[in-house]
């Protein structure tokens, strides 16, 4: 009878000891979790800060301009900003898909931002009575920008933390016009090909296989070079000018494309957006003279 206790007691004390390992452990989970969450909320006020330090940036454009055309144009990427920003504040921080993509609109909106800083820098040097503004601006902007490339790095440390974003990235864009000998093209007439490509960063995280290259190019008056056929992006469907089928392994992938020009062309700065996967996983602009 007494070994009988014995052996009872220490099943009850092995019980007890059980129960409060595995209270433990999901004290331990319940911390992880909560910090997960302390980090998503945090990426998510930062990309709302950029949002609305984009805002600010438009509104300073428009005060400097006398340019009713492209106050307007300004206006209209300004009320884009607010409403990515007001779709950011009903999006939950836990919400890995809408944060990633409305993170990839800010690095869209820092292009179209810097393209207008650009447009409104060579007005202002054609008036000298803006001079004093123009630099006054100009300081406001860099700053501006060095803040932005600040949260970015932020960001892109909380992006890593929370894995919220497994997909392509695409960088070191470049493009190079032709004539009909296979040369580079010196003026806009003259252009009857384009040749570009980019790089594929490494990603060990994304999944290994074929893939689809979509090439979307803009002309100044944003109308789709070339159209060849449409893909799905974002609930609806975009044209594109050109598409390739690569086999990705996780690696470093350079990818050259071309586009037959068979249509008129006009000066002006155009832009390229590249989307794989349903993503836009690059963009750059290239001007033709």
């Amino acid at each position: 009878m007494k070994k009988s206790t014995i052996i009872l007691s220490l099943i009850i004390a092995l019980l007890i000891a059980g129960l409060g390992y595995i209270a433990y452990l999901l004290m331990e989970q319940r911390q992880a979790n909560e910090e997960l969450q302390e980090l998503a909320e945090l990426d998510k006020q930062e990309m709302a800060d950029q949002y609305r330090e984009f805002d600010m940036q438009y509104g300073e454009l428009q005060k400097q301009l006398r340019n009713d055309s492209l106050i307007a144009q300004i206006e209209e990427e300004r009320q884009h900003t607010q409403q990515l920003l007001e779709e950011l504040e009903r999006t939950k921080a836990t919400d890995a898909a809408e944060i990633a993509r409305l993170k990839r609109e800010i690095a869209s909106l820092r292009q179209v931002l810097k393209s207008y800083i650009m447009q409104v820098d060579s007005l202002n040097r054609l008036n000298e009575t803006l001079v004093a503004e123009n630099t006054e601006m100009k300081n406001q902007v860099d700053e501006a920008n060095t803040q932005i490339t600040n949260l970015s790095t932020a960001n892109t440390q909380l992006k890593d933390k929370v894995n919220i974003a497994a997909q392509l990235d695409a960088t070191a864009f470049w493009v190079t016009p032709k004539n009909k000998k296979g040369k580079e093209a010196k003026k806009v007439k003259d252009v009857k090909k384009l040749a570009f490509g980019f790089t594929i960063v490494k990603n060990v995280t994304a999944q290994g296989g074929e893939r689809v290259i979509y090439a979307r190019i803009l002309k100044p008056d944003n109308s789709v070079m070339g159209t060849k056929g449409t893909f799905p992006y974002e609930n609806t469907n975009l044209e594109y000018t050109e598409k390739k089928y690569i086999e990705y392994n996780g690696e470093e992938q350079t990818v050259t494309m071309y586009s037959d020009v068979e249509e008129f062309l006009e000066a002006g700065t155009y832009k390229l957006f590249v989307f794989c996967d349903k993503q836009m996983i690059g963009q750059t602009t290239f001007s033709l003279k």
